[in-house]
């Protein structure tokens, strides 16, 4: 993946960044997106200096399709020829049940694991096409596979990425682009903690008991299928902690 442009959303936390890690520790050139600046920035120079790579920074929320739709059009030239897009961008926020959720985070978690998922889509696929080679990944979740108590919202969105995804790789089976579906089980990052609203204390008990995924694992899982020879596509991942068998069983030790 050497010299390769590899465009990640969601760069500046959790499974973002350990993407962004993976890829600058092989060569890769990255433009990192995120709403967090400062992040974005810290991780920028850091990259830069320990790997030597070339790494650009588009600072924006992924919800928001016109700012998208101008900054990817106003890309530095040099910037242009994407080769991997990660469609990494996501969350859930709280645990509650579907007729008594907040209406206006669940725009929040739609908007941004469904359309900004669509609007990057669409805005970088084209030059893909044109120039006749490129790979989309998208980070799914085991949360996709079947719903579960207080998460029917977020499983849906995830459900609709496994959809998506498998609907692009049937639109582009005539070309050589790739399409992937990362699908998670349990990872330990900030993800969860905006799942409990900040709550980190409730957050960090969900994992007690069970080795969860890091964010490196899964980018681990996100490299391998990006570096596959070219007729090789990876279609999906399904990765998992040892002691997780699906989104709703898994086995915690008792700490008592």
């Amino acid at each position: 993946m050497k010299d390769k442009i590899v465009f990640i959303t969601g760069a500046s936390s959790g499974i973002g960044e350990a993407c962004a890690r993976k890829f600058a520790s092989q060569g890769s050139k990255l433009i990192l997106n995120a709403r967090n600046i400062t992040k974005l920035d810290e991780l920028k120079s850091e990259l830069e200096t320990k790997y030597g790579v070339h790494i650009y920074t588009l600072p924006f929320d992924v919800r928001d399709k016109n700012v998208v739709i101008s900054m990817l059009n106003n890309l530095p030239d040099e910037w242009k020829n994407i080769d991997v897009l990660i469609n990494n961008a996501g969350l859930v926020i709280g645990i509650d049940k579907e007729f008594e959720g907040e209406l206006n985070e669940w725009d929040i978690v739609i908007d941004t694991n469904i359309k900004g998922l669509l609007t990057m889509t669409r805005q970088i696929v084209p030059g893909m096409l044109e120039r006749g080679a490129g790979h989309v990944i998208n980070i799914g979740s085991i949360a996709g596979e079947a719903a579960y108590p207080g998460g029917s919202v977020y499983c849906a969105t995830k459900a609709a990425v496994k959809i998506l995804t498998d609907g692009l790789r049937i639109d582009l089976v005539d070309t050589p682009l790739k399409v992937t579906n990362i699908k998670p089980g349990m990872v330990e990052t900030n993800f969860s903690v905006i799942r409990y609203r900040g709550n980190k204390q409730v957050a960090d008990d969900f994992y007690k008991g069970i080795q969860p995924l890091t964010g490196d694992d899964v980018a681990e899982s996100v490299y391998f299928a990006a570096s596959t020879p070219p007729h090789v596509q990876i279609a999906e991942i399904l990765v998992m902690p040892t002691n997780q068998a699906t989104g709703t069983i898994s086995y915690k030790k008792s700490l008592e």
